[in-house]
């Protein structure tokens, strides 16, 4: 086994909270000497070689992988874009309705929460969770949407029928999937 990966790949695992020379000895079966060394020898390769976008730093005496400074822009874009951001009250909702009862339309998702959805539907289709599965053969040719492959993969499912059942205080035609309290 090569102990330079080993190093690095336990150190990719423990990610920003880092590891001290000590914790990285203990879990290799070395010594501190050589692990300094072997960071050391790291921290050379990635600073040599412009193909690497990681580098190696120390801190409060914990060792961490961050990205190099010349690569800020886009990992701050990448942080920032739509795929890393919290879903909100609202999307959740309209991304819930699209599940239990997709195929669905717009109107439909609109008559269920009172509001517009066209902003939710944007930012969902947008981070591809949700997709236009077919249109209405009705007056405007209304899209309708359901949920993608991704959406199942992000909320840990391996199909649609594993959603929880919802109770009938939860019943969508009712009212929203949110209780008055949350409201």
């Amino acid at each position: 086994m090569n102990d330079l990966a080993e190093i690095e790949a336990i150190l990719f695992v423990a990610g920003d909270e880092g590891l001290s020379l000590a914790d990285i000895a203990q879990l290799t079966d070395s010594t501190t000497d050589y692990i300094a060394n072997c960071l050391a020898q790291l921290k050379q390769r990635y600073t040599d070689n412009p193909a690497h976008g990681i580098t190696l730093i120390q801190t409060a005496s914990t060792y961490k992988m961050v990205t190099k400074q010349a690569y800020q822009a886009s990992v701050k874009r990448y942080a920032q874009s739509p795929l890393m951001q919290k879903l909100s009250k609202a999307l959740i909702e309209t991304l819930s309705i699209i599940a239990y009862k997709q195929p669905i339309t717009r109107m439909e998702i609109e008559e269920i929460r009172g509001v517009s959805a066209t902003s939710a539907l944007q930012k969902l289709k947008l981070r591809q969770l949700i997709r236009e599965v077919d249109r209405l053969d009705a007056p405007g040719n209304p899209v309708v949407y359901g949920t993608t492959d991704y959406f199942l993969d992000y909320f840990g499912l391996n199909q649609l029928d594993e959603l929880p059942e919802l109770s009938d205080q939860q019943v969508i035609e009712e009212t929203t999937l949110f209780t008055p309290e949350e409201t």
